[in-house]
């Protein structure tokens, strides 16, 4: 017999897998409700119909947002469902904006099943609905200003379709896209969301993915990379990782692997490409924790990648981030001379700093 979301926790809590925490007890109950809802809705969708009203669910890192989201996506009763990392999904609508506005007529009509109009935003919607009757997306975050210009006319049609929302994000609806260029249209989708799920604060004061941190090594050598890999699969949990794309004046920085607030990705993407401060700021603004691997000795002849590290550092220290590392060397023994090995005794200072169990205790992040 099929359990739900608070069945599925429960079950947890007896396995010794899980420490209940009475602070998510609201969100477990919302969707609950949620789950409730839409299994007892029509299987067809039909225009008039009673809407089901989805759940925004918002709060700091670590509070367990992601798990009680993803237990809700594995118990209920919705074969037409999707659980995606929004970004990932925004560049996919992206890219069938591209291919309805550069399609030819048979193109439109195999892949949207119209080639009618001008507009993809109706026929987009209809797919996407095709696909799937409940989208559930991880740390709901609005960096780009192509998303920004088109969601809130997608949701409302997409909305309008039947489809349902439940998403996590580390801020509430009305701190999206926040000074973002042209925000003033971006506002209907602030609306929309308002006005199509609850919104809901999970407040719990005790940051799960710290206490992991806290009782687990934070910087590993090479001998170690499977405890390293052990550690990012332990934080992302069920979650589904993917790239994310930093959008910089303009530019695209990829992230190679990302889970909500969470990023991963080598030293040889971070460090050896030319990368600059504003794009060390802003993957220090978009995620909390950094998994930074294959970090090297450095040699003098490496002291561009050298002074690139230094600049990253020095924007997640500023920023209060978390970061684990998978290193050849421990922090003195990173860049031990050439030029610029002097000012680089800062840097290691930071990355003890960074490693000790006071910076994850009394270190709190910034929160936006």
């Amino acid at each position: 017999m099929p359990i739900d979301v608070a069945e599925a926790y429960q079950s947890l809590i007896n396995q010794n897998r899980l420490r209940p925490d009475p602070s998510q007890r609201p969100a477990l109950d919302a969707l609950g409700e949620v789950e409730a809802a839409i299994e007892a809705r029509p299987k067809l969708w039909s225009f008039g119909a009673e809407p089901v009203r989805g759940l925004y669910l918002w709060g700091p890192p670590g509070r367990g947002k992601s798990l009680l989201m993803d237990l809700f996506f594995q118990t209920v009763d919705e074969p037409k469902k999707r659980r995606a990392h929004f970004h990932a999904f925004m560049a996919e609508v992206q890219a069938r904006i591209q291919t309805w506005r550069t399609g030819d007529r048979m193109t439109r009509k195999r892949v949207f099943g119209t080639s009618r109009g001008d507009d993809p935003i109706a026929p987009l919607a209809r797919l996407i609905a095709s696909e799937a009757r409940l989208l559930c997306f991880d740390e709901l975050q609005v960096t780009d200003i192509a998303d920004a210009m088109i969601l809130g006319r997608l949701f409302e049609a997409l909305f309008a379709e039947g489809v349902v929302l439940v998403c996590t994000s580390n801020r509430p609806p009305v701190d999206l896209y926040k000074d973002g260029i042209n925000r003033q249209l971006f506002v209907p989708f602030i609306e929309i969301i308002q006005a199509r799920c609850r919104v809901l604060e999970l407040k719990g004061a005790q940051d799960w993915r710290l206490e992991h941190l806290k009782s687990a090594t934070v910087w590993f050598s090479p001998d170690q990379r499977e405890g390293f890999d052990t550690l990012w699969d332990r934080l992302k949990g069920q979650a589904q990782e993917a790239p994310a794309t930093l959008d910089i004046s303009g530019r695209k920085v990829v992230i190679a692997r990302s889970v909500g607030a969470m990023a991963r990705d080598t030293f040889k993407d971070l460090c050896d490409r030319p990368l600059g401060p504003s794009d060390y700021l802003a993957l220090a603004e978009r995620f909390d924790t950094l998994f930074l691997e294959d970090v090297p000795q450095l040699t003098p002849d490496r002291r561009e990648a050298a002074r690139r590290f230094v600049t990253l550092i020095d924007a997640l220290y500023e920023a209060r981030g978390r970061l684990v590392v998978l290193a050849e060397a421990e922090p003195d023994d990173l860049y031990p001379a050439g030029p610029g090995a002097f000012e680089f005794e800062r840097t290691a200072s930071r990355l003890h700093e960074m490693r000790s169990s006071d910076w994850l205790k009394n270190k709190s992040r910034r929160q936006p």
